[in-house]
C-alpha cells in the first residue's frame, strides 16, 4: 500500500508516476489543503500531473481502500466525508494503536530513532516560524506516522497511516478551530520521554495528546471550494 515510511517514502503502487500522484494527494489531505467532499475530476488531475487517466484511477482505488476517497458511480471521485460515527471509530482506533506504538518505541529507541524524531520536531518548528501552515499541519500528522514506523510493527504503522489521513478529514469537518494541528511542544515532550526510555510517560502524554484532539471536535460539518490546480500545479 502506498503510504509513507519513517523517512517519508511511499510503498510502491507499481510505477513512479502513480506513486507521485498518491503522495501528493495523501500529503494534501494531511495538510488540510483538500477538504472533505472536494471533487477530484479524473481528467483534470491527469492533466495537472501529466499522467494517464488510468493511473489516476489506480490512485483512487488505493485511496478508496484507505477510506480517504469515495468513488461514486457516474459521479466520480470525492475526498471522503467521514460521518460522526466514522470519526469516532477513527479516534478510538488511534487510542488503541498509538499508546502501543509509543510504548514499544520508548522501550527500545536507539540514537538514530531519537535523531529522526528530533529532526522531525525541528522541521515542524521551522514550518511554524516561516508561516507555512500547510507544511506544519502535514508534519504534525506525520510525526505520529514516524513514531509508529520507528516502533517497527509494519501492520500497526500501515493502519495508523490510514487513520492519520482520516483524522485530518475529521478535523476539517468537526474541529471548532479548522486548520489546527498537533501542538509541537507535546511532540517534543513525547520525544523526551522516548529518549529517557520512559514508556509510562510517553504513553500518558500521547493519550492526553489524542484526547485534546478529540475534545476539540463538534459534529457540525462545514465545506469549502478548493483550487486543485493551485494545490498540485
Amino acid at each position: 500500500m502506498a503510504s509513507p515510511d519513517a523517512h517519508g517514502h511511499f510503498a510502491s503502487l507499481g510505477d513512479d508516476e502513480s506513486d507521485e500522484v498518491y503522495r501528493r494527494v495523501y500529503e494534501s489531505v494531511l495538510a488540510h489543503q483538500l477538504h472533505p467532499g472536494t471533487k477530484l475530476p479524473e481528467e483534470k488531475l491527469a492533466a495537472i500531473f501529466g499522467v494517464s487517466r488510468a493511473k489516476i484511477r489506480k490512485v483512487y482505488a488505493r485511496l478508496e481502500h484507505e477510506q480517504v476517497v469515495e468513488v461514486v458511480h457516474n459521479r466520480g471521485a470525492f475526498v471522503a466525508q467521514p460521518s460522526a460515527g466514522q470519526a469516532a471509530d477513527t479516534l478510538e482506533a488511534r487510542r488503541v494503536i498509538e499508546p502501543a506504538t509509543v510504548q514499544s518505541l520508548a522501550e527500545k529507541a536507539g540514537r538514530q530513532d531519537i535523531s529522526a524524531l528530533r529532526e522531525h520536531v525541528a522541521a515542524e518548528s521551522a514550518a511554524v516560524k516561516r508561516g507555512d501552515k500547510p507544511a506544519y499541519i502535514r508534519l504534525s500528522g506525520e510525526f505520529h506516522n514516524l513514531v509508529a514506523e520507528l516502533a517497527g510493527n509494519e501492520v500497526l504503522a500501515r493502519m495508523l497511516r490510514e487513520l492519520t489521513a482520516r483524522t485530518s478529514l475529521t478535523i476539517l469537518l468537526y474541529d471548532t478551530t479548522p486548520g489546527s494541528a498537533c501542538i509541537i511542544d507535546e511532540h517534543a515532550l513525547i520525544t523526551d520521554a522516548i529518549e529517557r526510555h520512559d514508556p509510562g510517560a510517553a504513553t500518558e502524554i500521547m493519550v492526553r495528546h489524542l484526547k485534546d484532539v478529540e475534545n476539540s471536535l463538534v459534529f457540525d460539518r462545514a465545506s469549502g471550494e478548493v483550487d486543485l490546480a493551485a494545490i498540485f500545479g
